[in-house]
């Protein structure tokens, strides 16, 4: 859910980490109420075809640095697939990690906000062009922030300038050494919005680009203004139900996983392990509050990429990147970033995170390959093991899935 701290086009080459990593380092987010870490994190064999070693390599490293486990899906052409896990679903019980288990997906969320909202540009409900204000009038206001010069396209891309909520240093300590208390605590969209405009906005509408999940609360905003009916009604008629994903789900209010799931864990201010996984997820809307499984995010994005859930016009402008680092390695287009990897592949993708889960799922272009990989344990602060599996996967040599 975190974004990047820079805020400007000219302060992109201070930035040293992608947005999409920023947004899943929940360095911040801490809490109390400690339980025994009594499992080690072993390595469970993975499911498939021979040929994914490497594959499998890189995801142990999550588990020999301290991570409880990881679970991956990789989905190739032919219907070929393959499965990968090492560590522990719950460090009690030390049950294994399985490939049904259902998981908070965090700021991949994003993909799916983008994607509702395109899809009602299709059907002529909405232009990206279209101001803020003009479907949410006078919300977008206060410290600078005016809702009539920024787009939502904006809002998509991240080029809006509005202050990113989580940002607030009051929700940073909701989210961080006050999480015992705000665990449960309900938000509302409008809740949200009203932590970005006690600040001022990070640049002009268009002048920069700056990770905002504000950005993303507005536009489910909008999608039930200009749809006619609730995030969670038109993600189930337009996406999840076409698409057959029985583990998607938009929780609103519940502090409970819908099952099967493991547990997921953060760590407190005294770096002791404690279970996160009950919570209020409304703090992250829908920038970061989906919940699903590898099988279902691969689905979805293998459905996106080929061109199933969009119109070519639509397909065109999802794809259709800011630039967010000086050599145009990475890309951020709508709800979705691009990122060249070492062998000369470029993947889209993006990732998430909320106490006690990290999720990435990436694709190619073409929607010809997939993978998803999610983590039970927030405090990841290294991307190098992400990139491991990115490249595992995706560069020659790499996945046979």
């Amino acid at each position: 859910m975190r974004g990047s701290s820079t805020g400007t086009t000219d302060g992109r080459r201070r930035r040293g980490r992608t947005a999409a990593v920023c947004a899943v380092l929940l360095a911040a987010v801490l809490g109390t109420g400690a339980v025994p870490a009594g499992a080690a994190s072993g390595t469970a064999p993975a499911a498939g075809e021979r040929g994914h070693e490497a594959t499998q390599r890189a995801l142990d490293v999550f588990t020999e640095s301290g991570l409880p486990g990881v679970l991956a899906r990789v989905d190739g052409p032919g219907g070929r697939s393959w499965t990968g896990r090492s560590g522990v679903a719950d460090l009690r019980t030390e049950r294994p990690r399985r490939d049904t288990d259902r998981f908070r997906m965090g700021s991949v969320t994003k993909t799916f906000t983008a994607t509702l909202l395109l899809q009602l540009e299709a059907r002529g409900a909405l232009s990206l062009d279209d101001t803020v204000d003009h479907w949410l009038p006078g919300l977008v206001r206060g410290n600078g922030h005016d809702g009539q010069g920024a787009t939502l396209r904006q809002l998509l891309n991240h080029t809006s300038g509005v202050h990113n909520y989580t940002d607030d240093a009051e929700f940073q300590r909701r989210l961080g050494p006050g999480f015992p208390r705000y665990r449960y605590h309900a938000y509302t969209p409008r809740d949200l919005v009203a932590f970005a405009m006690r600040h001022r906005p990070v640049f002009p509408p268009g002048r920069g680009w700056k990770y905002s999940n504000t950005n993303y609360v507005l536009a489910r905003m909008v999608i039930e203004k200009a749809g006619g009916a609730s995030y969670a009604a038109q993600l189930r008629e337009r996406v999840t139900g076409p698409l057959g994903l029985r583990g998607t789900s938009a929780p609103g209010h519940s502090p409970d996983l819908p099952g099967p799931h493991g547990r997921g864990y953060s760590k407190d201010a005294a770096g002791r392990i404690f279970d996160s996984t009950r919570q209020d997820p409304s703090w992250a809307g829908a920038a970061g509050d989906l919940v699903s499984t590898t099988r279902d995010l691969n689905r979805f994005y293998r459905a996106l990429l080929s061109g199933r859930l969009l119109p070519p016009a639509q397909r065109a402008e999802l794809l259709d990147g800011v630039r967010i680092d000086p050599r145009g390695r990475q890309t951020y287009g709508l709800g979705l970033q691009s990122r060249l990897l070492s062998c000369g592949v470029r993947t889209w993708e993006h990732s998430g995170g909320l106490h006690g889960s990290l999720t990435w799922t990436v694709s190619t272009a073409d929607g010809g390959r997939q993978l998803t990989f999610n983590v039970n344990g927030d405090w990841l602060e290294r991307e190098d093991p992400v990139v491991a599996v990115l490249e595992a996967v995706f560069c020659p040599g790499g996945s046979r899935a």
